[in-house]
């Protein structure tokens, strides 16, 4: 996966300064959205000279990019915790499990309804701002990068068609919780729930671990 860092932090101090910085974007995303985010503004309110900033960022885009990566990190982390504290008996059954941290983050998690995993969405379930569909990764498509990384963490079964079947079930869900949000701000809840059903049906008939 490429860098998103010009720079990475090698000092406690650099990290918490890039921490800070990736707070006060998202929190800005969700204040006043993509075009009006400015790297002046977020260094003021993170507290950083400007030059600092773009130390470790090459740019807005940059700054997006890492802060996306940071999403797709911290939502992967939650749906293990999950798995963690329910063991699930097969791994189709992850699949609420994967949607609930999805929407709930959606739903708390500072900037993730304008920016979750790279993807800049202007207005509540999208479009998405063209050329934003590779943030991750310039070879892969963002639900491409996705969909290898639940992949890992699930223990799916691997192969072309078993590949095929996860990035078409990431890429379902995607679209349908998109409809989701632009129905309703919070996720319309049936919606959601025919969301998980598509897919669970969906892999129950192309895995069968």
């Amino acid at each position: 996966m490429t860098s998103t860092l010009r720079r990475r932090p090698a000092q406690r101090r650099s990290v918490e300064r890039v921490e800070r910085m990736l707070d006060e974007c998202a929190a800005l995303l969700g204040e006043v959205g993509y075009d009006a985010l400015t790297t002046k503004e977020v260094a003021r309110r993170a507290e950083v000279p400007i030059g600092t900033f773009y130390q470790f960022f090459q740019d807005k885009r940059g700054l997006v990019r890492a802060l996306a990566l940071r999403n797709l990190e911290a939502f992967l982390a939650r749906v293990a915790d999950q798995i963690a504290q329910r063991a699930p008996e097969h791994w189709t059954d992850l699949v609420d499990l994967a949607i609930d941290e999805f929407v709930e983050m959606k739903r708390s998690t500072p900037g993730f309804a304008v920016v979750d995993f790279g993807e800049v969405l202007p207005t509540p379930g999208g479009p998405a701002v063209p050329g934003t569909n590779r943030m991750l990764d310039a070879a892969l498509e963002n639900n491409a990068v996705v969909a290898d990384r639940l992949r890992d963490l699930l223990g799916a079964p691997v192969g072309t068609a078993a590949d095929r079947a996860l990035l078409v079930a990431v890429e379902a869900t995607d679209a349908v919780l998109k409809l989701a949000f632009r129905v309703h701000p919070d996720g319309d809840p049936d919606l959601i729930a025919e969301c998980k059903h598509l897919v669970r049906r969906y892999l129950a008939e192309h895995l069968t671990a």
